[in-house]
């Protein structure tokens, strides 16, 4: 049996490499929730030990317990799994809990009554970020309505934005290590190129991106700084680029959003 601190590890956990104990099957059980990222409602035993990497016999008992603990179904004539309502409940806790969240609902209310466009709140997360507040437009379809949809930070205006108020070493960094695919035929994946919109970001108070994530998207993203005045969230506007041209868009809405972010700083 394994050490662990001050005695012995429980069989099934390992070292992490820091000293502490990573337990297995806790990693099991997310890695097997994380299978349905992207992929359809149902999804076979079989799906979720290839998604999750695990063999079959190893998937069927994690498989079993999160059945059993409420955070996954199973049709009966299918025998086929889905998420349970329960998974939404440790999102809700985090929204409840979460300083700035509360906060800023009355902020970015405000600020789609005001833009009658999509209004975001996005947190940063390694090199990604995180809707966790959307405001949508009535023109919009169901998907841009969704709180927790993660987007890579390399491409997109929020993302840029946050890196504006990062050190320069610090942003470059980032984006090398980001998997910078191109989304669409406009989204910039050199280095030097993606460096060079923060830049221009970090001198303007905000950032502008059109196309890059999604086609006829434009975006309009300001930052949101923590108490040490680092960013960690950020404000956006999204348009249609058949609507807008990304002067009238700056001219109408970044005094809006900075002006916003302002409140929320700290």
């Amino acid at each position: 049996m394994a050490k662990a601190s001050g005695g012995t590890l429980a069989s099934g956990t390992a070292d992490s490499g820091g000293g502490v104990a990573a337990v297995k099957s806790i990693e099991k059980a997310f890695a097997l929730l994380e299978s349905f990222r992207g992929r359809g409602r149902m999804l076979s035993l079989n799906e979720l030990a290839v998604g999750a990497g695990l063999d079959k016999s190893s998937a069927q008992r994690v498989t079993r317990t999160l059945r059993d603990l409420g955070y996954l179904h199973q049709d009966p004539a299918t025998r086929r799994y889905y998420m349970a309502p329960r998974v939404l409940d440790l999102s809700y806790d985090f929204l409840r809990t979460h300083p700035l969240i509360e906060r800023a609902l009355p902020v970015v209310v405000e600020l789609q009554r005001v833009a009658r466009e999509r209004v975001d709140l996005v947190l940063s997360e390694h090199n990604t970020v995180v809707y966790v507040l959307r405001m949508q437009a009535k023109r919009e379809t169901f998907k841009p309505a969704l709180f927790g949809r993660r987007v890579p930070m390399f491409c997109t205006a929020a993302g840029r934005a946050i890196m504006s108020g990062m050190a320069e070493d610090e942003a470059e960094a980032l984006i090398a290590g980001s998997d910078r695919k191109a989304y669409t035929r406009k989204t910039l994946t050199e280095p030097h190129a993606i460096m060079a919109e923060v830049r221009k970001a970090r001198d303007l108070g905000y950032c502008l991106q059109a196309e890059e994530w999604l086609p006829a998207e434009m975006v309009l993203a300001v930052p949101v700084l923590d108490a040490h005045g680092k960013p960690y969230a950020a404000l956006n506007v999204a348009v249609s680029t058949r609507d807008w041209t990304a002067e009238a868009m700056v001219e109408k809405f970044s005094a809006m959003l900075m002006s916003a972010a302002m409140e929320l700083n700290g």
